[in-house]
């Protein structure tokens, strides 16, 4: 990727209907939890797996992958920053 390309974002379209969907996940955990008893403890497991894929799935495959200290996104505000 050089330099001079502009960042790319999600749409708002696109943006409202991942979180619909991944909020979607993390309530289909808060509702396997209704079905727990010391005696199932399965809708425990489904819960946590399903709140776990909720917030792992969007920050490890959606999110940016150039916010760390070593980003060198060129815009008009922002410069990157070589060396130190």
């Amino acid at each position: 990727m050089s330099g001079n390309e502009p960042e790319r974002e999600n749409s708002l379209t696109q943006s409202v209907i991942l979180f619909i969907v991944f909020f979607a996940i993390f309530l289909g955990g808060v509702f396997a939890f209704s079905f727990g008893s010391l005696h199932n403890v399965w809708p425990f497991a489904i819960g946590i797996a399903l709140f776990f894929l909720s917030v792992w799935i969007p920050q490890t495959f959606m999110g940016r992958s150039d916010t760390g200290s070593d980003a060198e996104v060129a815009t008009e505000h922002r410069k990157p920053v070589r060396g130190h």
